[in-house]
């Protein structure tokens, strides 16, 4: 008997151990079929990454492809005019080659040989339409007066130039579009696009791009100028709204004239402020871009701050001059000026040692004021142009970069110096 159990007990336990095998056996089936599954969705997932890379890196190949080095002659196809002041440049490549596209927002910029000027004269000029259009770029440009303040100061050099002196079919020199003020397309996130003036003309063609591929993004576009007079491209922004029901129009006027009829030529009297669009917004939630002159887009940052808009969501360009120009008639300030420790700049190329003067509002104006050559472009710390080494010395900035310059370098359009300084120019 006592055999006989010791046998079944020997049974049972072979036989459970036997069980026991085959639970591990499918336990590890089942874990080497996860795993290969895991494996394989890996092995997907890296394919599609794989595939977007090299989509970006022929994109990028084909676009560098169409791009150019240096500056490209262009054809003044048609001009038009938008207002009393502002004037649109159509330009075709003049040896008839494709052209590149570009990030909507992003600029051009130009060379010109002007009468009575010692040196070429750059400008940087955004684009105002969509890149979806493969043969021909616009800008357009607003012919800046003398200040009304200071009637004995010259108009915009290249404004003036473009406006009375270009024609269809004459020819420009055009560098490829840059910068780094841009819409991000593949964004889905709702978007607000505010402006001032002619500081329509990057964030029109941001517009322009989403509404051309049917983007559906909640999409506002603020626009604030004088009166109906400066209302630049209204017969199209009304257009577009209309044509489209998530783009949100508001035009602000800030001295309507008479004959101005609110909520047919405009919808708000006053100037685009954050508190206004508290009013229009149903939340903050939004990716902002602004371009304007220098104080509405510095009050408008700092109102979306205090609003709780992430700083990573304001994106801005603020156009020339980007310096408020400094009193002269306050005694006091003059008296400053006066005690204030003498400053040296030293030009290394061309040779000059001068003393600083603090009622200039830059570097480029003190490096023009005596007689310096110094590239520039945007003139307002955007485009990069007047991009200069400092071989001695610190600088600070009084307007924001657009973006940061290298390590050891300055933008002399809203660069002073802190000290004696050194420039390699």
């Amino acid at each position: 008997m006592l055999n006989i159990a010791i046998s079944f007990i020997a049974l049972v336990f072979l036989l459970s151990l036997v069980a026991y095998v085959l639970i591990l056996i499918a336990n590890s089936s089942r874990a080497l079929a996860i795993n290969q599954k895991r494996a394989d969705l890996e092995g997907e997932l890296l394919k599609v990454r794989v595939d977007q890379i090299m989509d970006e890196k022929r994109l990028e190949s084909e676009k560098a492809k169409l791009s150019w080095n240096g500056f490209r002659k262009f054809r003044i196809t048609s001009k038009e005019k938008e207002t009393k002041d502002i004037t649109s440049f159509y330009l075709a490549p003049h040896d008839g080659k494709p052209l590149p596209g570009f990030l909507p927002g992003q600029f051009l910029t130009f060379q010109f040989h002007i009468p009575g000027q010692a040196q070429p004269v750059i400008r940087c000029y955004s684009l105002s339409d969509s890149p979806y259009h493969p043969d021909r770029y616009r800008v357009s440009i607003k012919k800046v007066p003398a200040p009304r303040d200071q009637p004995s100061v010259p108009p915009g050099l290249v404004s003036n130039y473009f406006h009375e002196s270009l024609n269809e079919h004459d020819i420009v020199d055009v560098k490829a579009p840059s910068g780094h003020f841009y819409l991000n397309m593949n964004e889905k996130k709702p978007v607000v696009l505010l402006s001032g003036g002619v500081g329509i003309t990057p964030v029109l063609s941001m517009l322009n791009a989403l509404v051309e591929i049917d983007s559906q993004r909640e999409i506002w576009f603020c626009l604030g100028v004088r009166d109906k007079t400066e209302h630049v491209m209204k017969e199209h922004l009304e257009k577009v709204a209309r044509e489209n029901p998530n783009v949100n129009l508001k035009i602000f006027y800030s001295r309507p004239g008479e004959m101005d009829l609110i909520g047919d030529d405009y919808h708000l009297e006053g100037r685009v402020t954050v508190e206004n669009l508290k009013t229009l917004l149903p939340s903050n939630n939004y990716e902002y871009y602004i371009c304007a002159p220098p104080p509405m887009v510095k009050d408008l940052r700092a109102g979306l701050a205090s609003w709780g808009v992430p700083k990573t969501s304001i994106h801005f360009e603020a156009f020339g001059p980007a310096t408020v120009k400094k009193c002269t008639t306050d005694s006091k300030a003059d008296d400053k000026k006066e005690d204030a420790p003498k400053i040296d700049i030293r030009f290394t190329k061309s040779g000059k040692t001068l003393p600083w003067n603090p009622n200039l509002t830059s570097l480029l104006e003190f490096a023009e004021k005596n007689g310096i050559p110094l590239d520039s472009g945007c003139r307002a710390g955007n485009c990069g142009t007047c991009l200069t080494a400092i071989k001695s010395g610190e600088v600070t900035y009084v307007g924001e970069p657009g973006s940061l310059p290298e390590a050891g370098s300055c933008l002399a359009c809203i660069a002073v110096p802190k000290g004696d300084l050194t420039l390699d120019a």
